[in-house]
């Protein structure tokens, strides 16, 4: 998706450009405006074009998701007394009649709508809880994270070479190696607020062991979505038309036809290993990092610890972690589903963003330019 971003923006900067220069050629006595200021506004823009981008991508994409899958719906309980009866011929019956006819109170359970069905009522939850930074719990995790997983993959490249094989190889060692420090992240994005700080919170290398299966899986999973759509790409040979445009004007239409199939092929095998693959790995690791969490922690969101009565805990003998089949099964229909709504709002909304900012550059270098004046 930053990838998508980052070319709608040059598009966008190139764009202006052109404008520039063609009005040069027709008016040169129309001075184009200060370059130091054309960088410096296109700069700004860029960083705010950057930094909404990732809010975007950890408030919605990580912290909002994480909690919707690991979210369990509670459930209110009432009884209904048919002693009670709302009958009118009620107060006629015979009181043979009214104790054969009463029965034993009746339990019903309604499910409550789930705190993760929206990302305004997500948002809103945690604001309410934990307070109006909230939103960003767990970023000095995942700072740290990320830093750390640069400089070991960048280690294991160097050693182990920067092909396709190896650096794959590399991503999933490096996710594993790091198992413990990305489960504490999920461990303070679903835990309510304490006064623990988060670094005396590193879960245990027994709990470590737990995850280790689930994280390669899920690292697996996160390099077979980026590298299935690399391998179609090269091997429809679509790297040819992308390096020369013109290449694709030569072609017949029957051949231009086949190279726009082969090129919807290829997004589409990127939809579908995220949707198939990707996603059911990444809701089962969180899961099972989830079923990990300390009991002097609650969560933030309504979570159910036994998992349907699959997990039982360490004090009565238990594992406390829960197994990756019934970490996926436990995660049903309409929790799935709750899950690709966000995805979908998430994606929407970068695409928003992206059409924004590169409207906003446009409209910045032709106002430096003098093509709109402001009154």
């Amino acid at each position: 998706m930053s990838g998508i971003a980052h070319h709608l923006l040059k598009r966008g900067i190139d764009a202006g450009r052109e404008s520039y220069r063609s009005n040069s050629q027709a008016s040169d006595d129309k001075p184009f405006g200060n370059p130091h200021a054309v960088a410096a506004t296109l700069g700004i823009t860029a960083l705010l074009w950057f930094l909404a981008m990732n809010a975007i991508h950890y408030v919605y994409g990580g912290v909002v998701a994480t909690l919707t899958m690991i979210e369990t719906p509670t459930a209110t309980a009432f009884t209904v007394d048919p002693a009670q009866s709302d009958e009118v011929d009620a107060p006629l019956l015979s009181g043979d009649e009214k104790k054969s006819s009463s029965t034993e109170p009746e339990l019903f359970y309604v499910k409550t709508k789930p705190i993760t069905s929206k990302i305004r009522t997500t948002i809103k939850h945690l604001v309410a809880v934990a307070g109006p930074w909230s939103r960003f719990r767990g970023l000095q995790v995942a700072v740290l994270y990320h830093f750390v997983h640069h400089m070991i993959f960048q280690l294991l490249t160097a050693l182990i070479g920067h092909r396709m094989i190896p650096q794959s190889l590399a991503a999933v060692a490096t996710a594993v190696i790091l198992c413990r420090l990305q489960m504490l992240w999920n461990h303070v994005v679903i835990s309510a607020p304490s006064e623990k700080k988060w670094y005396r919170c590193f879960p245990t290398i027994e709990q470590g062991k737990k995850i280790i299966l689930p994280t390669a899986v899920w690292a697996i999973a996160e390099q077979a979505t980026i590298y299935v759509p690399i391998t179609l790409f090269y091997a429809f040979n679509l790297d040819a038309y992308a390096q020369n445009p013109q290449n694709f004007g030569n072609l017949s239409e029957m051949q231009q036809k086949s190279i726009m199939l082969a090129s919807l092929a290829v997004m589409m095998s990127g939809l579908v290993t995220a949707a198939l693959i990707t996603v059911p790995a990444s809701v089962t690791l969180n899961r099972v990092q989830a079923s990990l969490l300390s009991e002097e922690h609650d969560t933030i969101v309504p979570f159910d610890r036994t998992f349907g009565g699959r997990v039982q805990p360490a004090v009565v003998g238990g594992t406390c972690a829960v197994s990756m089949l019934d970490a996926w099964k436990t995660f049903d229909w309409a929790a799935r589903l709750r899950l690709i709504g966000l995805y979908a709002k998430i994606f929407a909304i970068q695409i928003s963003t992206c059409i924004f900012f590169v409207a906003l550059a446009v409209f910045e270098v032709r106002m430096i330019n003098g093509d709109y004046v402001l009154y």
